[in-house]
């Protein structure tokens, strides 16, 4: 039998794929329980500055099992929702590659990440009022932020579902590309933010998260002086700065 969820890492990019196609990757709890895991190794695994998560074909992700969706109450749907609030939750920089269908609890997991890239075929379907289901997870305020109000309101209340390039169009994707470029797009984009120093990346993403309540421009400001004063005393500013400057050098 293969893994619920396969790992796999390449120039500093872990990727993670849901693998069960035949229920087009729809969250079970072991699922979700193989998922956290292969976060948590992924974080601890120093090679690692990005990952991509994404779904073997032809879904991204169905959302919550039904099955184990009507059996759920309060604490089997928070079982459900920690596979996309551990995303959320990471320090690392995430990306979503929505290959197919992203639907309910599956679209969570695509907003969870820091930046989505969808392929034409991908569709972003909420579908919880269509299931005569209210959204969970966060799902509204997770979307509402990202895509605003009107938008939010015609996928939820008014069941638009969106291919990738509609997606794009409205902000909800950084980018749709062609449905077999999306593999390589994603592994591009993600190794710029692998690239950079580990334990800066992971500052930055944390300052990120915090700019929603930060007040004013000036509280901005004092918010990112004490990071950037870390970040002159790293061993990898000042050898970055040294290249930079033998180069300018050499011209």
């Amino acid at each position: 039998m293969s893994e619920l969820v396969e790992v796999s890492v390449t120039d500093g990019v872990g990727t993670v794929t849901l693998n069960d196609p035949d229920r087009r990757n729809a969250l079970t709890l072991d699922m979700v329980g193989s998922l956290c895991g292969a976060l948590t190794r992924l974080e601890d695994d120093e090679s690692v500055g990005a990952i991509v998560i994404t779904g073997a074909a032809p879904a991204f992700c169905a959302g919550a099992s039904l099955d184990q969706l009507g059996a759920s109450r309060g604490t089997g749907l928070r079982a459900i929702y920690e596979g996309f609030l551990r995303v959320a939750r990471s320090p690392v920089p995430t990306l979503a590659a929505v290959n197919g269908a992203a639907v309910g609890a599956g679209m969570n997991l695509a907003l969870a990440c820091d930046v989505r890239l969808a392929a034409k075929r991908a569709k972003f379907d909420t579908r919880f009022l269509q299931l005569g289901l209210h959204p969970g997870g966060g799902h509204t305020w997770l979307l509402e932020r990202i895509v605003g109000p009107q938008a939010a309101a015609a996928m939820v209340l008014f069941g638009e579902v969106l291919d990738g390039e509609a997606a794009a169009a409205a902000g909800l994707v950084w980018r749709c590309v062609d449905d077999a470029a999306l593999p390589a797009a994603a592994a591009e984009l993600a190794a710029r933010a692998a690239s950079a120093p580990r334990g800066l990346s992971r500052r930055t993403k944390a300052t990120l998260r915090a700019m929603p309540t930060v007040a004013d421009h000036e509280a901005a400001v004092d918010l990112e002086l004490d990071a950037q004063l870390w970040s002159l005393g790293q061993p990898e500013f000042r050898e970055r700065l040294a290249a930079l400057q033998e180069r300018i050098k050499s011209r």
